[in-house]
């Protein structure tokens, strides 16, 4: 397999790793990050799956 050594380097820069190997597994969990943060707001967006319309569960939320 063969990568893109610039692509590589500029990655590494801007996340801050030092070898190959932590700059693909750094930016693998980037992506795996950005995707669960996509489905969230999904989620929320239409409130699937989620208690937060639920005037019972809203009302424990905002207990002080």
């Amino acid at each position: 397999m063969s990568v893109d050594e610039r692509l590589l380097a500029r990655a590494g820069e801007i996340l801050g790793t030092r070898t190959v190997k932590a700059t693909i597994e750094h930016a693998l969990l980037d992506v795996l990050r950005h995707r669960a943060r996509a489905e969230e707001i999904a989620a929320l967006g239409s409130m699937s799956d989620l208690d937060l319309d639920r005037p019972s569960v809203m009302k424990r939320a905002w207990r002080h």
